[in-house]
């Protein structure tokens, strides 16, 4: 019996071991297929756009303005994103609707959303992100 309860614990922990992938952005998630360019995805999530893969790891700058006030600047948001190309991967910090030149690629992160609100902190979970590669 002793034997018996040593191959099922065994088996156990190796079907529940498979059960859980890392999209490779150190968020334990289940292994999902890009969406396609244009789609709004969360942090963690990864977009297909031309032969690259983007993947939003986290926003390292929201000063854009609220809605309904007057600034003087407008802000920005900057979100760290690993972009995989065939072959390589690079970790930028991108600028929204600036290009950046990655290899032979401009990598637009072309919509942040929702938009700042006064005295409201929007969390990491709630913002979307659209990416274009011209």
């Amino acid at each position: 019996m002793k034997v018996s309860l040593t191959v099922f614990a065994l088996f156990v922990a190796a079907t529940l071991g498979g059960c859980a992938a890392t999209s490779g952005t150190g968020i334990g998630t289940a292994a999902i297929a890009p969406a396609e360019q244009g789609s709004a995805v969360a942090l963690g999530q990864s977009v297909r756009a031309d032969d690259l893969v983007l993947t939003p790891i986290a926003v390292a700058e929201d000063s854009r303005c609220a809605e309904g006030t007057q600034c003087i600047w407008a802000g920005r948001v900057v979100v760290t994103t690993q972009v995989d190309g065939p072959g390589w991967r690079e970790t930028l910090d991108l600028t929204a609707t600036e290009s950046t030149a990655v290899r032979d690629h401009g990598v637009i992160l072309a919509t942040v959303t929702p938009e700042r609100r006064p005295s409201v902190d929007i969390a990491p979970g709630d913002y979307r992100f659209i990416y274009m590669v011209e």
